[in-house]
């Protein structure tokens, strides 16, 4: 029997309505979480959720973290918001405001943050951490060898045909990590240079996204573009909600799944799924749409595909790569 391609859900699981610069970070969301997880275990998928700080210390979030990982039907991960994870070290005059990425710290100040992250979520659930997603999709090469040195076996940082450089952590630095011309399928890293396939034992799980137009429509639109002053990186669809998208989300797994790719890849945050929690989902009937829409993905994604957290996905690779 042919194995389906895997659905993996990844979760950042963080705290309430980050996208508002504040100190003092609420995790009413994770009252909310329960909700969507019985809507998995409904088809039979297993989220990631992909934790930060304040969810890792959250007492309301352990307990429902430590459900999933019991019954089986779901995986912890690690998530690092840079600004705000200890140990502290102030980058720049309001890293609050701000946000750096975790690749604008010197070496051995994102060596102790990922460590304490690291110790913190392994001490707190008893489980080794063994898939993680970088805070604001900031990754490099130096990120990518310390993972591998504390035991990390997948990373799901990489957005294919996206280019963050024109988003700033550290107003003085040079922004986000530009993968425009990076894989858009799973491939094991080279940890020198994290845009090709190597020989370590890292995996990587690109999110699915998809070019919006073709590729000439694309280029064409970038000229224009240039001529008005503007520069703007290629449109691209992704494989996540963002309100009344439900057929959006369906023509970018059909297109993976089309192109023989061997899973796709859903993402959401925590905050998402509380209302008031995001700006996209501002009140109840805007949850209330997204659950409608998440009910007619999942239905038709479980026809088509099967569902896996990332370590298992990362077990069906080292399968067939052995």
């Amino acid at each position: 029997m042919v194995q389906k391609p895997a659905f993996l859900i990844s979760i950042d699981t963080e705290g309430d309505n980050l996208w508002v610069n504040t100190r003092n970070i609420s995790t009413h969301n994770a009252n909310y979480l329960g909700r969507f997880q019985q809507l998995c275990e409904k088809y039979g998928f297993k989220p990631t959720y992909l934790t930060n700080y304040e969810m890792a210390v959250s007492p309301n979030y352990i307990a429902f973290a430590k459900e999933v990982i019991a019954g089986k039907q779901g995986e912890i991960g690690m998530h690092l918001h840079a600004w705000n994870s200890p140990p502290l070290y102030a980058l720049t005059e309001d890293d609050d405001r701000y946000k750096p990425y975790l690749i604008e710290y010197p070496e051995e100040v994102m060596r102790e943050k990922v460590i304490v992250m690291t110790n913190l979520l392994e001490d707190t659930f008893s489980i080794k951490m063994v898939s993680h997603r970088a805070g604001r999709w900031a990754f490099n090469e130096q990120y990518a060898q310390l993972l591998h040195e504390f035991g990390y076996l997948v990373d799901c940082s990489v957005t294919p045909y996206v280019d963050w450089s024109m988003v700033k952590g550290n107003p003085q630095a040079e922004g986000g990590t530009n993968y425009s011309r990076f894989p858009d399928s799973a491939y094991f890293m080279d940890l020198s240079d994290i845009s090709k396939p190597g020989t370590s034992s890292l995996l990587q799980v690109p999110m699915s996204t998809r070019l919006k137009y073709g590729s000439l429509q694309n280029s064409f639109k970038q000229f224009y573009d240039g001529l008005r002053g503007k520069k703007r990186p290629p449109s691209t669809r992704w494989l996540r909600p963002k309100g009344n998208n439900v057929e959006e989300m369906k023509h970018v797994a059909q297109q993976c799944l089309n192109e023989g790719r061997n899973y796709v890849e859903f993402m959401l945050h925590s905050s998402e799924f509380m209302p008031g929690g995001s700006p996209t989902f501002k009140d109840e009937a805007s949850i209330e749409q997204l659950y409608r829409d998440l009910e007619e993905l999942f239905v038709w994604l479980s026809e088509r595909t099967q569902g896996m957290t990332m370590a298992e996905f990362y077990q069906s690779e080292i399968q067939i790569k052995s």
